[in-house]
């Protein structure tokens, strides 16, 4: 089209004219669309023969890779898969908190009872004695005698304080009792520890008592240790001599005393009370 002739400019005219149509075509209308498609399919084997000798000489080389690459490349491998499996392990352990957290919650959500939350942080060495250690101690407000208890359960009580810590006696220890009575008829007992962790000792039941397995226990309050209607235990195994006038009775902890590792700490509201109460009479007192 440039050839020499007697009218150059108007050629070049045309030109403009005819590029500035496909643009106003191709931007407005997008009727280039499917001309630019069949180009590109048409452009893929010169892309590939264009990208054909990087390829070539990354195939060459990797058959020559050393044998102390390979060792380096799949230690690396080993590193990346431990901290991806530990990075698993994490989030296995973060999700299982969480639903603690949730079943926590919603046993608060039941109690009439202040609550607030404590960890496990450790568990007494002695195997003849079932204590664990929480994060609440004086500072957090915790006294002797407190109800400890999971999401299932009661655990036992406050025997020990210090300003962040607090030792608990668990329900499965020799020493502990628990009045209980049984929900489906009321009938009161009291339980006792065994120092097995998965059983407890239902006593003095005469063998004409009520009781049934599978009936459910929870504490009475009788004695002010515990609010009553706690769940404690459920009734497993019940074992009646003849001529022995109280039979035998096995029952299971409703707590996952050995598993669970959060804990709620339950304070009584007359304990509160009395508390409110005194601080306004000292304060008088002082005064006077």
């Amino acid at each position: 089209m440039f050839v020499q002739g007697p009218v150059p400019g108007f050629r070049l005219f045309l030109v403009i004219l005819v590029s500035a149509a496909l643009i106003a075509a191709d931007a407005r209308f997008d009727k280039l669309t499917p001309v630019r498609s069949t180009l590109a399919t048409g452009l893929a084997p010169v892309y590939w023969l264009g990208n054909a000798p990087y390829r070539f000489s990354d195939w060459f080389s990797g058959l020559f890779v050393s044998r102390e690459d390979l060792q380096g490349e799949n230690e690396e491998l080993k590193a990346r898969m431990l901290i991806l499996e530990r990075r698993a392990l994490k989030y296995a352990a973060l999700a299982s908190e969480n639903n603690e957290l949730r079943r926590l919650l919603n046993s608060s959500e039941v109690l009439d009872d202040r609550v607030i939350v404590g960890e496990v942080v450790g568990v007494s060495p002695d195997p003849f004695s079932h204590e664990i250690i929480i994060n609440k101690g004086h500072s957090d407000g915790v006294t002797t005698g407190q109800a400890v208890l999971d999401a299932e359960g009661l655990m036992g009580q406050i025997v020990q304080t210090s300003q962040f810590t607090s030792r608990v006696l668990l329900v499965s220890d020799s020493s502990h009792a628990v009045p209980v009575e049984v929900v489906r008829n009321g009938l009161r007992s009291v339980l006792l520890g065994n120092g097995e962790v998965d059983q407890l000792d239902l006593v003095h039941v005469p063998d004409t008592a009520d009781i049934r397995e599978g009936d459910t226990l929870v504490s009475s309050g009788l004695g002010g240790r515990f609010p009553r209607g706690y769940p404690v235990a459920e009734v497993s195994q019940i074992i009646k001599e003849p001529g022995e006038p109280f039979v035998t009775i096995r029952a299971r902890p409703m707590a996952r005393l050995n598993q669970s590792r959060l804990v709620l700490v339950v304070f009584q509201p007359e304990s509160r009370e009395r508390r409110e109460s005194a601080e306004p009479q000292t304060t008088e007192e002082e005064a006077n």
